[in-house]
């Protein structure tokens, strides 16, 4: 029941004419038809006055829309006496704008329950004790002491109070390999913080943090967006045109103004305002199955009409998590031995690349070897041995000290070496890089023969890494060393548009804003950068992007179908009842036929079997890889 009374409360002028409906069958029942036309016509003019208003509003801007048509024809049935006809128009009217309202509520209550799960809470702690106070994030002062868990964000701009910690701010500055911070050094709001806990003193409030600042960013780019036009307004300038021509020449050669009438009632735009929110609606239901959510149908129209893709990189076309890459053995040393070795080591560190090590041993089925001495110098490396071996692992700094042979490692952009000692001679090193997904290439091939020509890269990592994953998918525009509003600068100067843009992180956040379409990869929960986009994507995986078009695709053409359909039959209704061939009463039952041929045909929308052959083509692009991810 409060289901049912907050719709009728969300949509008043629906729920009205439901009850004006029922009313009038009651009154109909008793033998009042007369009381049924002046309820029923009443409604209408109600309508009428109130959607004139906003007509003339947007007609002064040069907006013509569906609405004119929608309410000459509530006059002409009012005048005719087919009161039926004028409520089954006001409940079109209303309840096409309602599915449309409905659809993108909806899926913005779909992509709350995903950023709901984000931490807003500082742990505060009290007059330099141990006792922690969970605060919300809003309430830290400039100078407050906070504790961050391993794993968990911070809060607010501050500074690191503890000896050394790590921090991940690939989502911030599109760096994917973690960050060492010391004692006095700035920390982020936004970074995420590695394997051990971190005391971090504030230096800024929650509102003129780091990530707050892109926020504002945010809202300033959403806010130069165009307004989308409504797929439907883009036909009714014509469709009017042609029924009032052909109803004024009825009148005039008939020399009649019922016959004015008689073609206007088969001329209502019911059609028009019933195809594009319905298969738009279907459009989105069907992005939802497939794990998108889409915040309205305008986003689906754009997809269909995109010409440029820009990714960003870390996150998005990588996985954004270092992973050991190669391992590159000193002779005698073999690569599993070396390996086993760094992982039987590394799991007595607290190092945020630890994990990335223990998780390529466990991929290659290595089995640990166990120490009770090992001991770890923070920021520089683990000592730890074996029997009668001493194993060293950590910087190449740190390692010579033990092995002065030690030498460093040919790295490209974005990589980063782990190096061995073993019994004072250098063993090797391992090297971390942030790996491109599998399905990055195929994606980028799959949105060109969708006819998304234009591809771009923009990021804030290093340029030498940009170009190294750039060549790989097969990118060739490429701008490293972004901050936030160079991109948002970058996206606004594409000339190819309509523009989609493809991030994950909260630097990410303006430029989908300010994209013609914005797709976040939602799956670690980027608040900021699913609260600025236009489509959400709730898997990791890459692929859903070029799914997200074809969608589009599919919708806007089914869209444009139903309403072509409904044209067609109207006007072909129109023609005969210009003859006086089709009375006014017969011309409302027929107008209603056509209204659910539309229907029926915008329905299709939802796409079962289209999504069932999708599947079967985009099985050939490979999915997400699975990985470990790095205790980050």
């Amino acid at each position: 029941m409060s289901t049912l009374t907050g719709a009728f409360r969300r949509y008043p002028v629906v729920a009205a004419t439901i009850l004006i409906g029922l009313l009038g069958l009651l009154l109909w029942a008793a033998g009042l038809p007369v009381a049924v036309q002046w309820l029923f016509s009443g409604l209408g003019l109600v309508v009428v006055g109130s959607q004139s208003a906003g007509m003339i509003r947007r007609m002064r801007h040069g907006a013509f829309g569906v609405d004119l048509l929608a309410i000459l024809a509530l006059i002409a049935t009012i005048l005719v006496g087919e009161y039926v006809a004028t409520l089954l128009i006001v409940l079109m009217l209303s309840g096409g704008a309602a599915l449309e309202d409905f659809a993108a509520g909806r899926a913005q209550r779909e992509l709350r329950t995903l950023l709901d799960r984000v931490p807003q809470v500082a742990h505060l702690l009290r007059d330099g004790s141990a006792d922690v106070e969970d605060v919300p994030a809003t309430l830290v002062r400039v100078g407050d002491l906070l504790l961050v868990r391993p794993a968990e964000i911070v809060p607010v701009d501050a500074e690191l109070v503890s000896a050394v910690a790590a921090f991940d701010e690939s989502s911030l500055t599109g760096e994917s390999l973690p960050v060492e911070r010391r004692a006095g050094d700035p920390v982020l709001s936004g970074s995420i913080n590695g394997q051990a806990a971190a005391t971090v003193r504030a230096t800024a409030l929650a509102a003129d943090s780091q990530y707050q600042q892109i926020v504002a960013l945010v809202a300033e780019a959403a806010a130069s967006k165009a307004p989308v036009v409504r797929l439907a307004d883009r036909y009714a300038v014509p469709f009017t045109a042609v029924a009032l021509l052909l109803a004024g020449l009825a009148w005039y050669v008939a020399d009649d103004p019922v016959r004015f009438a008689e073609v206007l009632v088969v001329a209502t735009p019911c059609p028009l305002l019933l195809a594009a929110p319905i298969a738009f609606m279907g459009g989105m239901s069907r992005a939802a199955r497939t794990g998108i959510i889409v915040k309205g149908g305008g986003v689906l129209e754009k997809l269909d009409r995109a010409r440029t893709v820009v990714f960003d990189k870390t996150g998005t076309l990588t996985h954004g998590t270092p992973a050991i890459a190669r391992v590159s053995p000193e002779p005698p040393f073999a690569e599993e031995e070396l390996l086993t070795l760094a992982a039987s080591t590394e799991q007595y560190s607290s190092h945020v690349l630890a994990a990335s090590v223990l998780a390529a041993a466990d991929r290659r089925d290595l089995t640990l070897l166990r120490t009770e001495s090992a001991a770890e110098v923070p920021a520089h490396g683990v000592t730890a041995r074996f029997g009668d071996r001493e194993v060293v692992v950590g910087k190449l700094a740190f390692v010579a000290e033990h092995a002065p042979d030690a030498y460093p490692a040919d790295l490209a952009g974005g990589e980063l070496a782990i190096y061995l000692a073993v019994d004072g001679r250098f063993a090797g090193f391992l090297v971390a890089a942030d790996q491109l997904r599998d399905n990055a290439r195929a994606t980028v091939l799959a949105l060109a023969k969708l006819g998304v020509q234009e591809s771009m890269m923009l990021t804030g990592d290093a340029r030498p890494a940009a170009n190294h994953i750039a060549r790989l998918v097969g990118i060739t525009r490429v701008r490293a060393d972004c901050l936030p509003a160079d991109k948002v600068d970058a996206v606004r100067a594409i000339r190819e548009r309509p523009v989609i843009m493809v991030g994950d992180g909260v630097n990410d956040a303006p430029v989908l804003a300010v994209a013609d379409v914005g797709i976040a990869m939602g799956a670690k929960g980027a608040t900021a950068a699913s609260e600025s986009a236009d489509a959400v994507i709730l898997l990791d995986d890459l692929s859903r992007a070029a799914r997200a078009v074809a969608i589009g695709r599919d919708t806007v053409r089914i869209a444009l179908q139903s309403i072509w359909l409904g044209i067609a039959l109207s006007i072909g209704l129109m023609i005969v009842a210009a003859f006086g061939l089709i009375p006014a009463t017969t011309g409302a039952l027929l107008q209603e036929a056509v209204d659910l041929a539309t229907i029926l045909n915008a329905l299709r929308a939802i796409g079962g079997r289209r999504d069932a052959r999708a599947r079967g083509v985009a099985a050939r692009i490979p999915p997400a890889t699975r990985t470990v991810p790095a205790r980050i």
